[in-house]
This record gives structure tokens, sequence and C-alpha cells, in this order.
């Protein structure tokens, strides 16, 4: 499979989302757009990144990082950083599992005094396909509202925490609950002609995003529109158990009022198809079934498959389902 080339009347794509999930889509929508922006989320409290979070009061990078990844292209360049914003020093001090890209965006954000500012500078940097905001300007703390085997409700609080909770999430919140979003954010999904919502940790880093109060506004306002991907397998922790259509549930029950216009899954992932289709049906949307899994088995997405799964979704090429 030969990848797409953006052209010049590639539409301008911004992706919401963090962590692996992020860089999965991105790996694929740079291969279709040149007009692309990826909105992250900045809650993530574990390793690395908490640990920066923690020391120097400033966002979390990782998932920052991660996203810049993502967007270097397939030249020897772009690998070559791409390889270097992910790398990992092992030692028994105190740099031991920190991400040189982390220390990187940090040290540009110190030196810089602007978050928005910084990133850019890295984009410029590794020469990277479309630009990196985080969803928010201050550092996110997220809390669940956990439904275990009894009656009873536990809150777990923290995005690492959260990510690997046992028990069915009934609702999720900010702290603090109304953050200032990335006014930049907020103006990229506005001006986009399509917004893309998935795949990733769906809790923990997907809907968050609906829980920015400027950010979810521009989300229901946006001419823009959006399509929803679907993960490859549920994650043990936080979505252990869920069917595709859960996801899609859960969506509905944070986002109430949005408008879905596509659903991306791919068959393997899907135990019920009807029962999603009339659940994309029911939030207005178009459902697609395409295999983007890798060929190797494992629940990862292929780029390239992606890429032309959002091509033809861009292009409106549903056929039955």
């Amino acid at each position: 499979m030969s990848a797409p080339v953006p052209g010049p009347g590639s539409p301008a794509v911004t992706a919401l989302g963090g962590g692996h999930g992020l860089f999965a889509s991105l790996s694929a929508l740079r291969l279709m757009s040149d007009r692309l922006t990826a909105v992250v989320t900045v809650a993530d409290d574990g390793g690395s990144s908490g640990r920066l979070r923690d020391e120097l009061d400033v966002l979390p990078p990782g998932d920052l990082r991660m996203a810049l990844a993502a967007l270097c292209d397939d030249s020897e360049w772009g690998r070559t950083w791409s390889d270097l914003l992910q790398h990992r020093f092992v030692s028994g001090g105190s740099l031991d599992k920190h991400a040189m890209g982390n220390l990187l965006i940090v040290a540009l954000w110190e030196l810089l005094g602007d978050t928005v500012t910084g990133l850019d500078w890295v984009g410029k940097l590794l020469g990277a396909r479309g630009r990196v905001l985080p969803m928010a300007s201050v550092p996110l703390v997220v809390e669940a509202d956990v439904r275990g085997g009894g009656a009873t409700l536990d809150t777990v609080v923290g995005q690492s925490r959260v990510a690997v909770t046992e028990g069915r999430i009934e609702q999720l919140r900010l702290v603090p609950e109304a953050p200032p979003a990335c006014p930049e954010a907020v103006e990229a999904v506005r001006a986009a002609d399509w917004v893309v919502l998935g795949p990733g940790s769906w809790f923990s880093s997907v809907l968050v995003h609906l829980l920015v109060p400027e950010l979810a506004q521009a989300l229901l306002e946006t001419d823009a529109r959006v399509c929803v991907t679907l993960n490859l397998a549920a994650e043990r922790g936080e979505t252990q158990g869920l069917t595709a259509t859960d996801h899609l549930e859960a969506l509905h029950r944070h986002a109430p009022g949005l408008r879905v216009d596509a659903v991306l899954a791919d068959p393997s992932a899907v135990e019920d198809v009807d029962e999603l289709a009339d659940a994309a049906q029911a939030m207005g949307a178009h459902l697609l079934m395409r295999q983007v899994r890798r060929g190797d088995g494992t629940a990862r997405h292929d780029p390239l498959r992606l890429a032309a799964a959002y091509r033809d979704v861009f292009e409106g090429v549903y056929g039955d389902v």
C-alpha cells in the first residue's frame, strides 16, 4: 500500500488525544494533510512527565513530546529526531528514565517563557508536519467516579491511576474544574475542516478534552466535521470489558450535544456491528469499518491503513456496513 500524498487542497485537521493513541492518529494524518494540528492532554502525573511537572511546576511534556515525534517525517532527519525525542536515559541517578524530548521541551519553555512558542520551536527543529498544542494552559488533575462490584462509587485521582483503575468509570472531572483552554487550541478546533477524536486511553486521554469548557464549546460550535476513531481493543484498566458501543455511549454521556459525522472502527475490534451502527446513527454519524490494524497481530494501528481509512472518511466513502 502506497502512502497518500498531501496536496494543496488537503483538509485542515485538528486531532485531539494523548499518548500512544494520538501518536497513531498523527502518524496516519501526516500522510493525509499538511494542515495538521494536535491538541494534547496535559494531565499526565506519572513517570518522567510527572517528575518534571512536580519539580518545575510546568505542563507535563510527555504526551506533547510523543505528538511531536509522530509528526516527524520518514526521512533520515525525521527518524533521527523522532528517536532522539523518545530516547530515555538509563542510570542510577536522577536522570534515570527521563525522556530526552521532555527535557528539551521544558528547557525551551524556561528559555522562551511561553509554552506554545516553545513547542513551535521544537516543531521547527524537527521539521514536524504540523503543530502541537496543549489542550489547557495549566497542568490538570483527572478524577474519576468508579463503580466496582458493589453499589458504591469510589473516587480515583490522577491520570496514571485512572488509566489502570479496575471497575467501570461513571464520570470524569478535572481539577481545576474549569481550566483555561489554550487559545490556539480553541482556534484550531474552530478553524478545522475535520476534528479527529481518538484513538487512545478513552477516559484519561480522549474524553478529558470535553471537560475543558472553552474547548468543549468550540467542539459544539465548530463548522468542522467530527470523526471518532475507536480503539483496536479494550485497555487493561479503564476500559476493560467495554465494547466498541460502550465507548461511543461514554462519549455521548460526557458530551451529549456533540455532533459526530463519522465513526471509524476495525472489524476485529467490534463484537456487534449492528449495535455499533445504531449507536453511531443515534449520534448522527456514519460508521466506516476498515482494517486499520497492523498485520503482526498486535493491537497497534498501521499508519498506511489508517491514512487510507481517513481518506475515505474525508471523502465520504462509506459503503455498506
